[in-house]
């Protein structure tokens, strides 16, 4: 059996499609899907059991020697969630508890770290995974520090030489896109946000800019198409000699007139926007750049290349948002 918690969420259910259509079995999907269309991400996926969060340590004891592999990719995924109790709860308490069952039970583990763990991006970019490379980031969320003290937490554990899974894997998302996110509300990507009102012929709203440093519209994100995301989480199950902490972008940063005029492009329509000023209570934490280093990945022998934006949102467009069913 194949685990993957959050299976029904945005990167989940994504990956649990490339499983069944590569042909994996025992594809089990450990997730809420509460009120609204989340559910959707999953209906035309036929898994071997769905399994509730409480229900999972037990559904794990009771079927340990046939557990392949866990995709953990659940949890409160919010960076604006101010309960930080909740996120301890989720994001924390459960990956602590799942790798030390895999440690136990000698099953690979590959979990989603965030880039938001880099803070500000003043101490840079880099997945160094060191306890030392590690203590140097200050994330400015809860979010952001749930998923750094895992980080830290498993490079102790990896340093002290206690018990690890026989492969494990913490990959930093950096700003994905694509099918599958339509359930996530304002932490939706800017492109999904914008796409009926590009598509309607009304001008899309973006930021100014309030760094001298960078002009409206020049703040700049690393953008990555969800199905990158799931290439190499599918490479790291065909490589289980592969562990590490491991930033997961395009490695090349683009500007937000770049990705909007990306989709306009793709909707064959000149682009048309509305400047607004950043709202004064996230002013002074926005970050301007963000960008993945890549060598470590890359020096782990992953090396096909990534989407650009133009090849992504192209995509995204044609395959889903603008068929009458985006769903995989």
């Amino acid at each position: 059996m194949i685990v993957i918690t959050g299976g029904a969420g945005f990167i989940g259910s994504n990956l649990v499609a490339e499983l069944e259509g590569r042909g994996e079995k025992g594809l089990v999907i450990c997730d809420r899907m509460r009120h609204g269309d989340k559910w959707k991400n999953i209906s035309k996926r036929q898994p071997t059991a769905l399994v509730f969060p409480e229900q999972l340590p037990d559904f794990l004891e009771r079927n340990a020697s046939a557990i392949r592999v866990i995709f953990h990719m659940g949890g409160v995924s919010s960076t604006t969630e101010s309960d930080a109790d909740l996120i301890v709860s989720t994001n924390l308490q459960l990956s602590v508890e799942l790798w030390h069952w895999c440690a136990r039970n000698k099953v690979p583990f590959i979990y989603a770290s965030s880039a938001a763990t880099y803070g500000d991006g003043s101490n840079g970019f880099s997945d160094d995974g060191s306890v030392t490379g590690l203590s140097r980031l200050r994330p400015m969320t809860p979010y952001a520090w749930s998923k750094h003290l895992f980080d830290r937490m498993v490079a102790r554990w990896v340093e002290e030489r206690a018990a690890i899974p026989p492969q494990w894997v913490g990959l930093k998302f950096f700003n994905v896109y694509g099918p599958h996110e339509y359930h996530k509300g304002e932490m939706k990507s800017l492109v999904t946000k914008a796409f009926s009102v590009a598509a309607s012929g009304d001008p899309v709203t973006l930021f100014r800019s309030h760094d001298s440093s960078y002009p409206d519209g020049g703040q700049m994100r690393d953008f990555l198409y969800v199905q990158d995301c799931v290439s190499v989480m599918l490479w790291l199950l065909d490589h289980p000699d592969v562990s590490g902490l491991f930033n997961l972008g395009t490695g090349k940063a683009r500007t937000f007139l770049d990705l909007i005029g990306s989709l306009f492009a793709a909707l064959d329509k000149e682009p048309s926007i509305n400047w607004v000023d950043t709202p004064p209570d996230i002013r002074e934490r926005y970050q301007y750049f963000t960008q993945a280093e890549m060598g470590r990945l890359r020096g782990a022998g992953y090396h096909t290349e990534f989407m650009s934006i133009e090849d992504g949102i192209g995509a995204y467009v044609r395959l889903f948002l603008k068929t009458g069913d985006p769903y995989r």
